[in-house]
């Protein structure tokens, strides 16, 4: 059954987002309003070393008022190269400049509510370039062996959907 988007209007438009109200026609015929979230795309990026650790951010998130472990990430400005971006929010985070970036995946966390596509990129080296400038991100930057990995998500240690995805995924290229 496929859902027929008729009109689009936004109720409220920031840098980051919009919100958005649609009316959306059933296969049946009916219309409902659908509200939705607008939003620029999202770069992520990590660094596994040579010893098979990945490098996380331990951050608290207030909106679900949790910690857990995340990679670096921020939203592409304009004109900004996605790529570019991932490893920019990777070193402003981590103080780390990754080498070559490699995609991982593209993922939409939430397809239901937001257009929101992450993009997720890895290098598997990277160099340290001093004190990260947005330390306020995180209360710590660590190595974490990947081979926690799976222990980490199943304790929900790593509570974004999108970074567990991509930690698994790593775990299976590298382990």
């Amino acid at each position: 059954m496929q859902w027929t988007k008729q009109n689009e209007q936004t109720v409220y438009s920031n840098r980051w987002f919009s919100v958005n109200l649609a009316d959306v026609e059933l296969p049946d015929g009916r219309h409902l309003d659908h509200f939705l979230i607008r939003l620029r795309p999202v770069a992520v990026a990590t660094v596994v070393n040579e010893a098979n650790e990945v490098l996380l951010l331990w951050r608290h998130r207030f909106i679900t008022d949790s910690w857990g472990w995340e990679l670096a990430a921020g939203v592409v400005e304009d004109g900004e190269d996605i790529v570019r971006a991932a490893a920019r929010e990777l070193e402003e985070e981590t103080g780390w400049r990754p080498g070559p970036l490699h995609h991982l995946m593209s993922v939409e966390p939430s397809n239901g509510l937001t257009d929101a596509r992450h993009h997720i990129y890895w290098a598997d080296e990277g160099e340290y370039v001093g004190h990260p400038v947005d330390d306020f991100e995180s209360d710590r930057r660590e190595w974490v062996p990947l081979k926690v990995v799976p222990d980490l998500v199943a304790r929900g240690e790593v509570p974004a959907a999108n970074m567990a995805a991509a930690l698994l995924m790593l775990h299976r290229l590298r382990i």
